[in-house]
């Protein structure tokens, strides 16, 4: 291991590199059962979604093994959340266009994924990908990191829950509990959701602050060890509150369902079906989903690369090109198993703050996805009050990049404010940077500073207004 993946050179261990990837899993498990929730409409049990889990897990692991094998860097795959939710979208779109079944629309959906792999593996190889990263301004590269920490905030302090009101809608820890008046209306809102609620805030706060105890003594695996321990208290609260944490263990299926993914998903694409919609149409959803997927990816490797140190002083990661051609992988890999675009997770970020700096953390992880094939439902034993702790925790280490940018410098800061709200806001890392690439060049322009733009920052800028604007 240590001739293989380098770890004396890049400060780390064996150890710290396999907790760091258990972290790292830990934060992002729910995608296993999440995905295919959001691309079978939820119908859980059916053969679709057992191929979309199977697909999920044998994808995640072998794009983020091709980033241990191949790039040794710590970040990991799994199916993009916002891109797989548009896919979904897209499948339901195909149904109402064609009048063809959701599993033949799924199929002809996958076609777009299919070429996007493609596509980012040309490209990789022709080194445009890479060119395309050069091209993004080196001050909007530093405040990439802080403008996903701030991303990730969001996640743990807003979306990440799975709590329900009697009258619908999600809960949301700042929004239905801590913008309210008073405790009173909170419970009225809530109804008898309120005291599962007061859990999810009371396990989210204590394990944020036991990770952050825990680091403090300098602990090996604070976050994972953090996760842990909210994981007991959340359970310990279910229990006395009448419920069942372990509900998912009960008539559970450990065998993987290999049989409904070689049916219904597997190398089955209908190319036929996907342009019954207008060969126009087919191409423009296949640019969005390789533009939102190329810029997200970017983002994530940059931003966590800088977190971790890994960037030179002109902001450059070291073996860039192989990283990109691993998300490439892991996005045909997904194509042909059958989900959505695989990219790599910003919740990579949690295994870097562990320690993790090479491939180890992912290889690790990776082996972790393999093994929900057998084990999925102790990864739904996770609840999602673990997983924000560990989101906060590590979104406001990465705000700290902030420190780098220079503030003399209005080209520079306009980007990197509008990042740190849109990126969040909007959920998707990729229009973050789109609308940070429009303003850095309209600002360098009103201030003389064209001479300072390449050809292709500038052609980026036209392809994101192009795509905000003008494309319906």
């Amino acid at each position: 291991m240590e001739k293989f993946f380098k770890l004396r050179e890049n400060g780390t261990n064996v150890r710290t590199e396999v907790m760091a990837g258990i972290s790292t899993f830990m934060t992002m498990a729910y995608i296993v059962a999440l995905n295919p929730n959001l691309l079978t409409n939820f119908d859980t049990g059916s053969p679709l979604w057992n191929a979309v889990f199977m697909a999920t897990v044998l994808a995640s692991a072998i794009g983020t093994i091709t980033m241990a094998l191949v790039a040794n860097k710590p970040f990991v795959m799994a199916p993009g959340m916002g891109l797989n939710s548009f896919f979904a979208v897209v499948v339901s779109n195909i149904v109402a266009i064609t009048g063809m079944s959701y599993e033949s629309s799924f199929n002809a959906a996958l076609c777009i994924i299919l070429v996007e792999g493609i596509v980012f593996i040309v490209l990789t190889f022709l080194k445009v990908r890479e060119a395309i990263v050069d091209a993004i301004p080196l001050g909007i590269r530093i405040g990439i990191s802080p403008a996903i920490g701030m991303m990730l905030l969001n996640i743990g302090l807003g979306s990440n829950a799975g709590i329900y009101s009697e009258t619908g809608g999600p809960f949301y820890m700042l929004g239905t509990f801590f913008a309210n008046l008073t405790p009173s209306i909170t419970k009225e809102a809530m109804g008898s959701g309120w005291s599962t609620m007061i859990l999810y805030v009371i396990t989210t706060f204590i394990g944020l602050f036991l990770i952050i105890a825990l680091n403090h003594r300098k602990v090996k695996g604070s976050v994972l060890f953090g996760m842990l321990g909210a994981s007991i208290v959340y359970w310990i609260g279910s229990f006395m509150l009448g419920g069942n944490p372990f509900a998912a263990l009960e008539g559970a299926s450990w065998v993987p369902p290999f049989a409904d993914m070689f049916q219904m998903t597997f190398f089955k694409f209908d190319f036929a079906g996907l342009l019954e919609i207008g060969w126009l149409s087919a191409v423009m959803l296949i640019v969005t989903f390789c533009m939102i997927d190329m810029f997200d990816t970017i983002g994530t490797l940059v931003g966590t690369a800088s977190r971790a140190g890994m960037l030179d002083e002109e902001g450059k990661m070291p073996n860039l090109r192989e990283a990109l051609f691993a998300d490439a992988v892991g996005t045909t890999v997904g194509a042909l198993t059958g989900t959505s675009t695989v990219t790599t997770f910003v919740e990579s970020a949690a295994g870097v703050e562990e320690g993790g700096r090479t491939g180890l953390t992912a290889l690790t992880a990776g082996l972790c996805f393999l093994a929900c094939m057998f084990l999925a439902p102790v990864a739904a034993l996770i609840p999602a009050p673990a997983t924000s702790a560990a989101l906060i925790y590590v979104g406001v280490l990465m705000i700290g990049g902030l420190r780098n940018v220079n503030y003399d410098d209005v080209s520079q800061v306009l980007p990197v404010g509008l990042m740190l709200i849109a990126m969040p806001v909007t959920g998707s890392i990729g229009h973050g940077i789109g609308l940070a690439i429009i303003s850095y060049v309209v600002t360098a322009l009103v201030t003389g500073k064209q001479k300072d733009i390449s050809w292709l920052t500038y052609g980026l800028a036209v392809l994101f207004i192009l795509k905000f604007f003008l494309v319906v």
